[in-house]
């Protein structure tokens, strides 16, 4: 049996239903259960609506399962308070959407500077860690553009830097390079998947794309509610 502390992320038979009571009740997940090791990428493949994003949301502590448990690190989050699933929330888990969400007021190196601000990091320490962070993706040069002056490419690199600011353990990804054209989408799933190899991350990525997620770890896929692979 494997050890707690060697898995980044356990979903222990996790239940979601919406609209309950309602004749609109929709059950998206049934008794799903999910276990990432420490290091490991895994693919998570589903057709749209499918519920991959629920399932993204609630490992990420964004949503609460009906049933069942969320542990990270070996800590079971669902029995925590708010305040201390916010701090787990903010210091352990980076994450990556189909859009950027930049702020757009704000330059490259700032949108992975206030992160770490949040997080009681120092504006140098900050600063220092947002400009090497760049450089890795290599869009270093861009740090002083705001997200209006940068491509689409671009701009999702800085979103994988701020993903990563405050140092996570563990990164969750949904359609990461969902709105990029196929070329693009390569190149930036790259940039990506070098910064997880070289920081160690554990990563879940949702994926329409079967090219990209034959280069993970290991593909799983989400149907009828459950997890199989």
């Amino acid at each position: 049996m494997n050890d707690p502390l060697d898995q980044a992320l356990v979903l222990n038979d996790i239940c979601k239903t919406y609209n309950v009571g309602r004749p609109n009740e929709v059950r998206v997940l049934h008794d799903v259960s999910v276990t990432l090791d420490r290091g490991e990428v895994v693919a998570l493949v589903a057709p749209s609506g499918a519920g991959k994003s629920t399932l993204l949301h609630i490992a990420g502590l964004l949503d609460a399962p009906d049933t069942g448990d969320v542990l990270v690190n070996g800590t079971n989050m669902t029995r925590l308070g708010d305040d201390a699933r916010t701090a787990a929330r903010r210091g352990r888990i980076g994450f990556i959407y189909q859009f950027h969400h930049l702020l757009p007021e704000f330059t490259a190196l700032e949108n992975i500077v206030l992160p770490q601000l949040v997080n009681g990091v120092s504006a140098a320490q900050a600063r220092d860690r947002a400009s090497m962070l760049l450089d890795r993706v290599g869009v270093a040069q861009r740090a002083d553009h705001r997200p209006a002056a940068l491509s689409g490419g671009e701009q999702q690199r800085v979103a994988f830097c701020r993903a990563l600011a405050n140092a996570p353990g563990l990164l969750l990804a949904d359609e990461p390079t969902g709105n990029l054209d196929p070329t693009t989408s390569d190149q930036v799933f790259g940039a990506l998947m070098d910064l997880v190899r070289e920081t160690g991350l554990s990563a879940l990525i949702a994926t329409h794309n079967l090219d990209l997620a034959r280069r993970m770890d290991r593909v799983l896929r989400l149907e009828d509610g459950r997890v199989v692979g």
